[in-house]
């Protein structure tokens, strides 16, 4: 794994080596060798040079520790890296060497080669969020009729249906990947504008390098450069806050599901998944864990791009230096928490005879609001309201069933009869709309596959 241990927890093992130290410079000398072939097929520099610069710009001939310390010292990666691959034109061409890097400056190298990296993120990123919908799709079709407790600030209420539950969280994430897809969109787009933007070096020829340039390179083309406007790297990464805030909740419902004493859900175990050091017994939710440590993580660093999204003129100073460790830690973290959550949900256990005991053993008092609705038109709101705090406190004191409770009571007794006290606790007669919002749910995410 290309990550470093600290950050084991932080980010998938593709995800890791794409923002390696290997990867960043294999982009960034992708944008020295494209702009080169671009140029000399546009006869602004020898087709020899180019080809020399393709020749020179192999990864294997730069000591990225040695770039690393003087990025600190230049204050830019791209300097250092401008400067060796240079040197190393010149070693078999010295003419060609003064064509490297023509036209561009610093930031469009560092700027373009991040955006390079985006683009795979997104692959990686949206198969994992194509399975994770795959698979609620199917729990929600699968458990259309378990019943199951609804619940509101962690205490029981009347029921509704896994397959509503799980229809929800497809929903949530779908909309996150729709948002998510649509910003990589808009920010998929070359960063070339030479010094301050007006790419004056290359004279009228200035638009046309750089529609060749994001050809040369996959990526779209901007109207102008962009250097000190993040707009759009601000858009994709607030997507990829909402996005893992939608998975962390998800995750946080299956992790409560997972509780013992609830017990109606289960994550997959297997080798080395989600065991304890001391506790043989324990089943953990370790990628509901994962992804919500995501989601925790992720507002500071939303915040900390936006914070820097105020960068001044044509160049800022420390506003665009202080983003690749942000935006790197951003894309990972929403990485890891798709990539956990598919896995969490492709091995989700439902337990639907749990859900049924659940509701069971709440002795009916969840009940309490379809009674109410049935009271109060005899009894009215408030005289109704006032029997079933009673009754309810009474099921809880003497632990019997809210329907022997209610029937121990005169005005109700006098509108309702055995049979009719005993429907009032049928969950399946209290669902509402439950199917027809599962069902809109399901409409309104269509079945989608990874993007390609």
């Amino acid at each position: 794994m290309a990550s470093r241990l600290i950050e084991s927890l932080a980010t998938t093992e593709e995800l890791a080596e794409l923002f390696s130290d290997g990867s960043i410079l294999r982009a960034m000398l992708e944008f020295e060798v494209a702009l080169a072939r671009v140029e000399s097929r546009l006869g602004i520099i020898p087709v020899s040079a180019a080809q020399s610069i393709a020749a020179a710009a192999t990864p294997a001939a730069f000591d990225v520790k040695e770039l690393s310390r003087k990025s600190l010292r230049a204050g830019t990666p791209s300097i250092p890296l401008v400067r060796v691959l240079t040197e190393a034109v010149r070693l078999n061409d010295d003419s060609a060497a003064a064509f490297v890097h023509w036209g561009a400056t610093s930031q469009d190298v560092s700027d373009t080669a991040l955006i390079l990296l985006l683009k795979q993120s997104q692959l990686l990123i949206d198969a994992d969020l194509a399975r994770c919908e795959t698979v609620l799709r199917r729990l929600s079709e699968q458990c259309k009729d378990a019943v199951m407790l609804g619940r509101t600030l962690l205490q029981p209420g009347p029921p509704t249906t896994f397959g509503l539950k799980a229809a929800g969280w497809l929903g949530a994430v779908h909309r996150g990947r729709k948002r998510l897809t649509q910003a990589f969109a808009e920010a998929l787009v070359i960063q070339f504008g030479g010094a301050v933007g007006t790419l004056a070096m290359l004279g009228d020829r200035g638009s046309v390098v750089a529609r060749e340039l994001a050809a040369e390179l996959g990526l779209a083309c901007p109207d102008a450069p962009w250097h000190t406007h993040r707009d759009r790297l601000g858009a994709l990464i607030c997507a990829c806050g909402v996005l893992t805030g939608s998975l962390g909740k998800v995750a946080r419902d299956v992790g409560m599901l997972m509780q013992n004493e609830v017990g109606e859900a289960t994550e997959s175990g297997g080798e080395g998944r989600g065991g304890s050091s001391t506790m043989p017994q324990k089943r953990n939710p370790i990628g509901c864990t994962i992804a919500i440590a995501a989601a925790t993580r992720m507002p500071g660093m939303v915040a900390s791009y936006l914070a820097a999204m105020v960068q001044e003129h044509e160049r800022s100073v420390g506003g665009s230096q202080s983003e690749w460790p942000t935006i790197a830690a951003v894309i990972q973290a929403t990485g890891v928490a798709a990539a956990s959550m598919a896995e969490v949900t492709e091995g989700l256990r439902v337990d639907t005879a749990r859900m049924q005991r659940n509701l069971v053993e709440t002795r009916g008092v969840v009940f309490a609001e379809k009674a109410m609705a049935v009271l109060a038109a005899k009894l009215g709101r408030e005289k109704a309201h006032q029997l079933l705090d009673a009754a309810t406190r009474k099921v809880v004191d003497e632990r019997r069933t809210f329907a022997e409770v209610l029937g121990d009571v005169p005005e109700i007794r006098n509108i309702l009869d055995d049979a009719a006290l005993k429907q009032l606790t049928v969950a399946e007669d209290y669902l509402g709309s439950a199917e027809s919002f599962r069902t809109a749910l399901l409409r309104d995410t269509p079945s989608t596959q990874a993007k390609n």
